[in-house]
């Protein structure tokens, strides 16, 4: 899957910037016109059918994990059961081995989990959790940040990019969010991860990239302003508009919690330097430092789960992009 997925990324790479025909790139890939048709219909391969797998391990514990599961349903529910504690309790309780893991008792967990919910007639949320392939996805925010820069309290703006499988994270601070601040915060961030998600980077509609929102707020379709475009195409990446308000709060949560985490545990106090420079030297330091920690209940860290993700990003083009250019009918001034 991930040599595919690097295939498709190369075919909708050399579409859109190279405006390659179907059967030129079926020619130079050497795959069925077909599979081109897929690739450029969806970045995501189709996935191959593979048999249901058993859980012998976990059969002589399902009883005792379904009576947990149960106990919860009249349990408050900042005390429920997760599934770190249950592999605890099975161990603790019902002398289960080191051979049973913790994703195996994690993936029972969460679908017994709602089917329990159902059984005991409990009112059930809709709520369908999002899987982000490695490599594939991204989010882009700006926040704004205080800083004492040279003796002064001054209004910043710190952008961030965040990978949406590790939370792998890279943030750089401005002295604005306009359009350069935000290409050069891409360009900061592709050279630190040494490549670009192949999937889509998911945005608001921030005016350095949307010039306007067709048809209201049920449809994603945009006017993107004609430097950006230029930029993704040059970089080969798609762009995944939220929608605006409260109806697309809830679709690139994760980098909007990486805003308030790296204000809160970085930013706070307000730090003091001489230039916006230093301040962005020191934030590398501590984007290092994030590497060695955990999200939520995750068994890995940023850094090993990106460490996984890293090879199965598009590569970086040959050519560099200056964020300074400006596009002027038809030809390209530099400011």
């Amino acid at each position: 899957m991930e040599d595919r997925m690097e295939q498709f990324a190369a075919i909708r790479r050399d579409s859109r910037v190279e405006g390659l025909s179907i059967r030129e790139l079926a020619t130079k890939y050497r795959v069925h016109r077909r599979t081109v048709r897929q690739a450029l219909a969806d970045p995501v391969p189709p996935p191959r059918k593979t048999p249901a797998r058993s859980s012998p391990k976990l059969d002589p514990f399902k009883a005792a994990i379904d009576a947990m599961l149960w106990a919860d349903t009249t349990a408050p529910r900042k005390q429920r059961h997760t599934a770190r504690r249950i592999l605890h309790r099975l161990i603790e309780e019902h002398d289960a081995g080191e051979e049973l893991s913790y994703s195996t008792v994690r993936d029972y967990v969460r679908i017994r989990r709602a089917q329990v919910d159902v059984e005991a007639g409990r009112r059930v949320e809709v709520f369908v959790p999002q899987e982000h392939p490695p490599g594939a996805e991204a989010e882009v925010d700006f926040g704004e940040v205080w800083v004492v820069l040279a003796g002064v309290k001054t209004r910043c703006h710190m952008f961030v990019f965040w990978l949406a499988h590790s939370g792998k994270a890279i943030h750089r601070v401005y002295p604005t969010q306009g359009q350069e601040a935000f290409l050069e915060g891409h360009i900061e961030a592709f050279t630190a991860i040494g490549g670009i998600p192949t999937r889509h980077i998911r945005y608001d509609n921030l005016t350095s990239a949307v010039a306007s929102v067709l048809h209201g707020t049920t449809d994603r379709r945009r006017t993107e302003n004609q430097r950006w475009i230029l930029f993704r195409s040059h970089f080969g990446f798609d762009a995944f508009y939220c929608q605006p308000g409260i109806a697309g709060a809830h679709e690139k949560g994760g980098v909007e919690g990486e805003v308030g985490r790296f204000r809160r545990n970085r930013l706070s106090p307000m730090p003091e330097v001489d230039s916006l420079a230093e301040l962005n030297e020191r934030i590398r330091g501590w984007e290092a430092e994030d590497d060695d920690r955990r999200i939520a209940d995750r068994i890995r860290t940023v850094g090993e789960d990106f460490a996984t993700e890293q090879p199965l990003l598009a590569p970086l083009p040959v050519e560099p992009f200056d964020p300074g250019l400006v596009l002027t009918r038809g030809w390209i001034a530099r400011r």
